[in-house]
């Protein structure tokens, strides 16, 4: 299905072409200046009609970045919760100055409408992949808050169909619109620091719980439809804390430690070290004197480069911390935008930022141009699907607590059926990629 905003771009391309023919001619007064762009604001057929799924939290932080651009409308929100249904409407129709902002319960009711032209998500987890994969069936462009998946099939499964659809994805993760982490990707990218040998991402410790919050009685559907809420997930009886976000950790409806954090700091890793067509081909989960599971898993390229994945050590520079080392010294950032570096030659390369890692505008402002160009994004799909297969594979061989090979063309371990099999998740009928 073609995106609407295909037919955006040829009433952009249409009003270009008219302003250029009607250049010092006198235009009728009933079009306005409004109406072509001409008053300093946007037309309607410039602007991204965006619609939200799931906005809670840290998504409505994103939408505060979006609703505040000229070229951005925010015409519905879909949430399986009345009372933020509610909420965002509330918001949206006070920043548009009406009452027009549109509330559904099923994401398909939003994406089916041909004034939607792209998407925010930003849904529990467990909903990434398979919202994504619907808002690119229905073509609408993609910003989706990560991390995008809950495991390597599902990486694949997005990636696969943000192509065939033709679709933007671009995945919230925005330090790569950071300008300190920029810089320090550039000095590793440069050859500043040396040949690389070791790149360094932050991460958390990576158990997840198996242990369930006791049954409570089950709203009304309109209230909380819980069914839709765990989607793909096995059936769990209700209970209220999950809904309210305390869902993180437990197994079925998180990847873990190493994926929270990682899904940003991997990802930065394999960006400074140009590895965004692959991932390690060895992962060595590391272990404590007592001989009980440390945090740490080590992670090794096929041109031996090694990925350590660690939560403890840093030099408190911030959340997600990246450190790049090569043979001729090493640059460390972190979500303060402060940067420490080995020598006084590299110092000379550092300047100040202000802004924090958590700041999205940048990359908001990258995904709205790219849905308007057509260009791809910086964090799209196949960029995020693997530093995500990366931290999926780290995981794993955390989980199983030995070594593992992997092969990152096939996506699949060496010889290794116990890893194969947990590559994917069983996923609850129709909610399946």
């Amino acid at each position: 299905m073609k995106s609407s905003f295909s037919r955006s771009m040829k009433r952009r391309s249409f009003l270009k072409t008219v302003s250029a023919l009607t250049a010092g001619v006198f235009l009728p007064e009933y079009i306005s200046g409004k109406v072509l762009g001409l008053d300093g604001g946007v037309a309607p057929s410039c602007r991204v009609n965006l619609g939200g799924i799931g906005i809670r939290n840290r998504g409505f932080s994103d939408l505060t970045f979006f609703v505040e651009r000229p070229d951005i409308r925010f015409r519905a929100i879909c949430d399986i919760r009345k009372d933020q249904r509610e909420k965002i409407k509330q918001y949206a129709d006070q920043k548009n100055n009406d009452n027009d902002c549109l509330m559904f319960k099923d994401m398909e009711d939003l994406l089916i409408r041909d004034d939607i032209d792209a998407v925010l998500i930003a849904t529990g987890d467990r909903w990434h992949t398979m919202a994504s994969i619907t808002a690119a069936k229905f073509g609408k462009d993609i910003y989706c808050e990560k991390p995008l998946s809950l495991t390597i099939h599902e990486s694949r499964a997005l990636a696969n169909a943000v192509h065939e659809y033709g679709v933007i994805y671009q995945a919230g993760t925005q330090r790569r619109n950071i300008s300190n982490f920029m810089l320090a990707a550039e000095m590793a990218q440069s050859g500043k620091l040396g040949k690389l040998t070791e790149v360094h991402a932050n991460t958390l410790w990576p158990a997840t719980l198996h242990e369930w919050f006791p049954a409570e009685p089950e709203p009304s559907v309109d209230e909380i439809d819980w069914n839709r809420w765990l989607g793909p997930c096995p059936w769990r009886p209700f209970n209220q804390r999950y809904v309210d976000g305390q869902w993180r950790n437990h197994f079925d409806f998180h990847g873990g430690g190493i994926l929270e954090w990682g899904s940003h700091t991997v990802d930065l890793c394999q960006w400074a070290a140009q590895k965004d067509a692959t991932a390690p081909v060895e992962y060595i989960p590391q272990f404590k004197p007592d001989g009980s599971k440390a945090g740490h898993i080590h992670a090794v390229y096929e041109d031996g480069l090694k990925l350590i994945m660690r939560e403890s050590g840093w030099l408190g520079l911030g959340s997600c911390s990246a450190r790049y080392v090569g043979e001729e010294g090493w640059v460390e950032t972190g979500d303060s935008g402060r940067m420490a570096v080995s020598s006084d030659a590299l110092r000379a390369e550092l300047r100040d930022f202000s802004v924090a890692g958590t700041n999205q505008e940048a990359h908001i402002a990258e995904f709205v141009e790219c849905v308007k160009t057509r260009q791809t994004p910086s964090a799209n799909a196949n960029v995020a699907a693997q530093s995500h297969i990366a931290c999926h594979c780290a995981y794993i061989a955390w989980q199983l607590g030995r070594n593992l090979k992997f092969d990152p063309v096939k996506e699949e371990f060496v010889q290794d059926e116990q890893a194969n099999r947990m590559r994917s998740r069983a996923m609850r009928a129709p909610y399946t990629v």
